[in-house]
């Protein structure tokens, strides 16, 4: 069964064109009288993008397309729908999976419609990636079908490593969703320059045209006249604003706007159905919001892979669960689906226990009377026991994970102070990052330092760790008993590749007993002969815990985490979450993951200003931000407004008029600086 990639589909607002360029008939007519009949017009500079390297598809938005004639599509060669299709979307029926012998899926059942957001949840390894990949037809079941709702659907993948070409402009990015279209426009352009050189040769005239005349339909039918009008429709249904964003190079936008610029590529493709694998990985909260606020206005089918509790709350209208192979849909949010599993878990274990006291009886009188005057009595015990065992009747005991119970050790003695900062100035650049902030942690205390992405949040927690010098001011740790222990962002990926999990770990904690180094593994999922599997081998996850294991295996009375839940699968994350709040020492964390912050963090911090400004809790802050961002759209739109009026007359103007107009701007500017003036690090 073949699958096909394809780069060209119709843009979000559909726009008709009012009339076809009608080809004049070839009697030998003059070449200028040619070319005017074909009604061809050179494309726009703008659209250009023959000089642009790597055009096409870029990792990033993968439109799978069914082949024509697959069984399991629900439309047939003619386009009718069949009786066993989807109306929208996409279904996987009785879904099987078997790698190495281990099944992955079983039977795995589900359906995701126009208007539904479904998360795909489990614990890492479970299959949720593999269903992607069935879903999109990188990987083919064992068995089971994939129904879609029609042929040559086009299915778009946005990863969580945006993948965007930082030497591009923003309008050049965009466009570099339309291969198929440039192609065209690029080739147009060499048959017009061979037409334009060909002579007298009528022959080889007759044949460029025959091509042109075929690459103005294809061109028709793309909507190649519209590229930079559906750019534009993108570029400002993300935020961006075409007249003045255009030309700006991807390099210079934070991940949070190269995550829209990929957003807003898939949109130009227009695709059936959304499929996202961790998104929101490396944003930071406001781009969080931004996404789920956008994806909310969507009503094409979703389907998303997160371990971002909040995230699955604030969009899923469905959650899968896949549990050993075994999907399971739930309606509603993350936090309603835990109630739900809660509840369903506690009436299986009422119903198994019914069964296995019911089973104990038959079974005993089977015991007793299987011999002698009753034995007919034993005969139908033994009856009711098969009809209890049979398939479809028999109630399984409910699974319960394996409970992952760990501690840090013990910092009772430690100072009253764990971190001061004091007159902190520090940048990059000529970029100032911190102005004169300080701050001040004490024992006992669990701070969430949050901002924007490039705030300087790692910056510094590196200055605490002393692994940077501020320029000015101080960062000191406490006197007294103060050991950090550091978990550096992506430590993942710092681990040495050719050393297994034990050697990992021993080489972390040289005095550390052999024991408890598997009891700690044991603990991350690592059984048996997965401790001995080097870290090269490692999947995502598995690195994730076992950088989490060394960081664990390490003493510290100030724990210091950069991004600790990137790659942790939920159980993970609640097991860590449980770890920091029995924690009797200091933490400082840096998270993007808002349930995490909200559940460990007794303290927020955040970057403003080059000032470290305190907060009671973290739904205090986000309704700040809102109210700011607010404000502030509302005062771009006056400028924009200002701007406009007196734009067109500003020539004509007077000495003093232009003056006036001066020192209006000026007050402006200074009435919005001092609303938002940052304050400095004091307890609320």
């Amino acid at each position: 069964m073949a699958y096909t990639i394809h780069a060209h589909t119709r843009p979000p607002s559909r726009v008709a064109l009012s009339g076809v360029g009608q080809v004049a008939q070839r009697a030998r007519p003059t070449l200028p009288g040619l070319l005017a009949s074909l009604s061809l017009r050179r494309p726009s500079r703008r659209a250009d993008m023959s000089d642009i390297p790597g055009r096409g598809l870029v990792g990033l938005v993968g439109l799978v397309a069914r082949a024509a004639g697959s069984g399991s599509d629900s439309e047939d060669s003619s386009g009718k729908r069949s009786s066993s299709g989807v109306s929208s979307g996409v279904r996987l029926e009785d879904v099987s999976v078997t790698f190495k012998n281990h099944q992955v899926l079983k039977n795995a059942s589900w359906e995701v419609k126009k208007g539904e957001r479904a998360g795909l949840v489990g614990v890492n390894g479970a299959g949720k990636t593999t269903q992607l990949q069935v879903v999109t037809g990188a990987l083919l079941p064992d068995s089971g079908e994939v129904i879609r709702a029609r042929q040559q659907m086009k299915i778009a993948l946005l990863h969580q490593e945006f993948d965007v070409e930082p030497s591009r402009t923003v309008r050049e990015e965009l466009m570099s969703a339309f291969s198929d279209q440039l192609d065209i426009m690029k080739r147009q352009e060499a048959v017009q320059k061979g037409l334009e050189e060909c002579g007298d040769d009528m022959d080889k005239m007759g044949k460029l045209l025959d091509e042109l005349n075929e690459l103005t339909s294809k061109a028709v039918d793309l909507d190649v006249n519209l590229l930079d009008k559906k750019v534009d429709i993108v570029m400002g249904e993300i935020g961006l604003n075409p007249e003045t964003d255009s030309d700006r190079l991807v390099a210079s936008y934070s991940g949070g706007w190269q995550m829209r610029l990929c957003l807003g590529k898939i949109l130009l493709q227009e695709p059936d159905l959304l499929l996202l694998d961790e998104p929101t990985n490396h944003l930071d909260l406001d781009a969080i919001n931004w996404l789920e606020s956008y994806l909310k206005e969507q009503d094409l089918p979703i389907v998303i892979v997160s371990h971002d509790r909040a995230f699955l709350d604030a969009l899923c209208t469905k959650i899968i669960e896949t549990e050993r192979g075994v999907t399971q849909t739930f309606k509603g949010n993350y936090t309603e689906y835990v109630a739900q599993k809660k509840e369903q878990v506690a009436q299986q274990w009422t119903a198994w226990e019914k069964q296995e006291k019911e089973l104990d009886r038959q079974r005993e009188i089977v015991r007793r009377l299987s011999a002698g005057a009753n034995s007919g009595r034993a005969s139908t015990a033994e009856k009711a026991i098969e009809k209890m065992k049979a398939e479809g009747t028999f109630v399984e005991k409910p699974f319960v994970p394996r409970k992952r119970n760990f501690t840090f050790p013990s910092a009772e003695r430690m100072g009253r102070v764990a971190a001061t900062i004091e007159g902190l100035t520090h940048g990059y650049n000529g970029r100032t990052l911190f102005e004169n902030a300080s701050l001040e942690i004490e024992k006992g205390e669990r701070v969430a330092i949050i901002g924007p992405n490039g705030a300087g949040k790692s910056t510094l927690l590196r200055l605490i760790m002393g692994r940077e010098e501020a320029a000015e001011g101080q960062v000191e740790m406490g006197e007294h008993g103060i050991v950090p222990n550091y978990f550096e962002q992506n430590q993942a990926e710092a681990l040495d590749p050719e050393k297994n999990a034990i050697e990992t770990l021993q080489h972390a904690a040289p005095d550390a007993k052999l024991n408890d180094i598997k009891a700690l593994l044991g603990k991350m999922m690592f059984n048996g002969a997965a401790m001995e599997k080097k870290a090269k081998v490692l999947s995502g996850g598995e690195k994730a815990r076992l950088a989490m294991a060394k960081f664990m295996l390490t003493q510290g009375t100030l724990l210091v985490l950069d991004e600790p839940t990137n790659h942790l699968d939920l159980p993970t994350k609640e097991t860590l979450e449980e770890a920091i709040e029995a924690f009797e020492g200091s933490v400082i964390a840096v998270s993007h993951d808002r349930f995490f912050l909200k559940r460990i963090a007794n303290r927020f911090v955040t970057i403003e200003n080059g000032q470290l400004v305190d907060y009671e809790d973290l739904e205090m802050l986000m309704k700040k931000n809102k109210g700011e961002k607010r404000k502030m759209e509302g005062l771009e739109q006056k400028q924009k407004e200002s701007q406009k009026s007196t734009m067109k007359a500003k020539s004509k103007m007077s000495k003093a008029e232009k003056l006036a107009l001066k020192k209006d701007k000026a007050k402006s500017f200074n009435t919005s600086a001092a609303g938002t003036k940052g304050k400095g690090a004091k307890r609320k």
